[in-house]
């Protein structure tokens, strides 16, 4: 069966005090969590952040972003055996605002998948598309033509090793949320690309986690939909409250 995850991706909020009075604030609120708990806050935190959640069960820190060389001449840039170092063991990989604002292609994140796999870090692989493939009804070809590139071509081994997050972009930061019928739509028919290219047992074991407006007062409905596994929480991270909300509604 699989275990329920609910990722915080905090993008580029809070100070390094605000950062660990949050981390400390939701620990103390969520106890020992069923779900799985992932923190995505700023590289330079991540070592502070790993020390704070160390020797907890069921909880962990993933980046936001890693290179996908091993290392070199690549000013500014973190690469995944920096981010293994400190404590990190996932990585976000594909998120809306990498592809539009850095313009990272499929054939990019592909390459990122595999190196983060290659040392050892788990990819949380976002996909999702923009309102106007939405209002055409090609969001499921569009996400499928996302997974095909990005994910695919990996052996079933490597597959198994990642965890999908559904982001409709139209729903990340506006307010608007995708209603709980339309994630399901979504979710199983990823799944179903899943099992058509690794076969059902993988798709089964895969979590898949919705990504765009989630928060304390609808993370319930939506976490009840059948192939809905969890959530990767932007905004709603940010408040103790509200994310220890989230988790509990796992």
């Amino acid at each position: 069966m699989r275990q329920p995850i609910v990722a915080g991706n905090w993008k580029m909020n809070l100070s390094l005090e605000q950062g660990l009075e949050l981390v400390h604030s939701v620990l103390e609120k969520i106890g020992s969590p069923k779900a799985r708990v992932i923190f995505a806050p700023p590289f330079p935190y991540l070592q502070a952040i790993a020390g704070l959640t160390a020797g907890r069960e069921n909880i962990f820190i993933a980046a936001q972003n890693c290179h996908q060389e091993e290392k070199g001449a690549f000013t500014g840039e973190v690469s995944a055996d920096m981010l293994r170092s400190v404590g990190a063991a996932y990585v976000l990989i594909g998120h809306s605002e990498r592809r539009q604002y850095f313009n990272e292609t499929n054939e990019v994140l592909a390459a990122k998948v595999r190196h983060a796999l290659s040392k050892g870090l788990r990819p949380i692989f976002c996909c999702g598309e923009p309102l106007v493939i939405r209002e055409q009804g090609n969001h499921i070809p569009y996400v499928a033509g996302q997974l095909d590139a990005g994910l695919f071509e990996l052996s079933e081994a490597d597959f198994r090793q990642i965890i999908i997050a559904y982001e409709p972009i139209w729903a990340i930061g506006t307010g608007r949320t995708a209603g709980s019928d339309q994630a399901q739509e979504m979710h199983a028919a990823i799944r179903k690309l899943i099992a058509d290219r690794y076969g059902a047992a993988v798709a089964e074991d895969t979590a898949i986690l919705y990504g765009g407006s989630c928060n304390a007062q609808n993370a319930a409905e939506l976490f009840g939909m059948p192939d809905v596994d969890g959530g990767l929480i932007g905004g709603a991270s940010l408040k103790a409250e509200d994310f220890a909300a989230i988790v509990g509604a796992c």
